[in-house]
């Protein structure tokens, strides 16, 4: 028997015998609204011939409750028996929050596999504990750019609501509307929006602040994001620097050397000053993001201004960033969330569940755990197994080797 979140006792079935178990828990960062799977999602899992078990109020907060899983065929059970899963499914994976679970991960067990995102090479030492205690580790957030992983890019489907929310809390916090209006009383004029950084979760905003009638500039160090920002109605900000390789083989922006941001400062400090929002969304993975945005700008914005750096997890593009504070820097205000996704739980949980329970059917075949390290998506993702850290970059960062049969690219 276990206790349903409204306190009474209901029946839990057993495991159905020879079946990969799936557990799926609520997160352990309480600002964490997001849940790893929604209810719509069950059936994908149960029809592998998956066993869902959901922790009683895991998509509580995103607007899933229990009985909606229940009615998908998923079994709501208590936080125990949900642990006790062969996979893990979790927004941030377990063990690799901040501060992490520490009674959550003494809980797990050889062989048992934790998907979500882990944040492997700005934590390896959690990643660390997690392969002391046998766990399989899949960090969503290494998903190759690759045609097949589509459908399972969770940071291309976060960043896309990161976007879209950027934009509706700037213009919330603006003593300005967006749009353009001529009315009786006079004309209103546009405000102005630099977006920095032409990934997805730019070309977002940039398509958002465009909708509500802001006129909206692009900005990207790669040439081939030009196009992309001008298709969604943004005026390409073009600077005079030389770039050289700006791109990773993975579709990255690749980090460039101090005397490069140096000159992009520069270059955009007049630009910043004369806008009345930017949102700044440039990060390298792996690295701190690119300081792009000088204080000195924004404090010559105009009073009001609203700065909304995206970048805040790695460090924020901006020097007057400081992540999830507001700091007031003139007249203006920036703004670090570090997650903002969480902010719009129910879609960002929809999206994040078709990712995770596309990446299952990679790992899950025939209703069977399968890890194949030769599997291109497997090999990209796959952080820890069998005791030991397995992604070359993340055991160089803690100083381990990486025997050269792991099969890895």
């Amino acid at each position: 028997m276990v206790e349903n979140q409204h306190g009474s006792a209901q029946d839990t079935p057993t495991q159905p015998e020879g079946k990969t178990s799936i557990g799926v828990l609520t997160e352990a960062d309480k600002s964490e609204r997001r849940v790893a799977l929604v209810p719509g999602s069950v059936g994908q899992l149960i029809r592998a011939g998956i066993d869902v078990r959901v922790q009683s109020g895991a998509g509580a907060a995103a607007g899933f409750p229990d009985e909606t899983y229940a009615s998908h065929g998923a079994r709501v059970v208590s936080r125990e028996e949900a642990l006790a899963a062969d996979v893990l499914l979790c927004v941030r994976a377990l063990g690799t929050e901040d501060p992490p679970d520490p009674g959550a991960v003494e809980a797990l067990h050889p062989g048992q596999v934790v998907v979500g995102l882990a944040r492997p090479l700005d934590a390896p030492e959690a990643v660390k504990l997690l392969a002391e205690r046998g766990v399989a580790l899949f960090a969503l957030e290494l998903m190759p750019r690759i045609t097949r992983a589509q459908s399972m890019d969770v940071l291309s489907s976060q960043a896309t609501v990161a976007g879209y929310k950027a934009v509706l809390v700037a213009a919330d916090r603006l003593p300005k509307m967006f749009p353009l209006m001529t009315t009786a009383a006079g004309t209103v004029t546009p405000a102005r929006v630099l977006v920095i950084g032409a990934g997805v979760a730019g070309l977002q905003a940039i398509a958002t602040a465009h909708r509500l009638g802001a006129v909206v500039q692009g900005y990207d160090i790669r040439p081939a994001a030009a196009e992309q920002i001008a298709s969604l109605g943004g005026r390409v900000v073009e600077l005079p620097v030389e770039a050289g390789e700006t791109e990773t083989s993975g579709g990255y922006a690749r980090a460039m050397d101090e005397a490069f941001y140096a000159k992009q400062r520069e270059l955009l400090t007049p630009i910043v000053a004369g806008c009345d929002v930017v949102i700044c969304t440039a990060m390298v993975p792996g690295s701190p993001a690119p300081k792009l945005v000088p204080g000195e700008a924004v404090e010559h914005m105009s009073p009001g201004s609203i700065v909304i750096d995206l970048a805040a997890p790695q460090g924020g593009n901006c020097e007057r960033t400081v992540p999830d504070l507001e700091v007031t820097a003139g007249g203006a205000t920036v703004l670090g969330p570090t997650n903002l996704a969480s902010a719009v739980p129910f879609h960002a949980s929809q999206m994040f569940s078709k990712n995770v329970a596309n990446f299952v059917d990679v790992i899950v075949r025939d209703g069977r755990l399968t890890i194949d390290p030769q599997d291109e998506i497997v090999a990209a993702t796959l952080v820890a197994r069998d005791g030991r850290v397995v992604l070359p970059a993340v055991a160089e960062r803690l100083g381990e080797p990486v025997s050269a049969e792991e099969g890895r690219p």
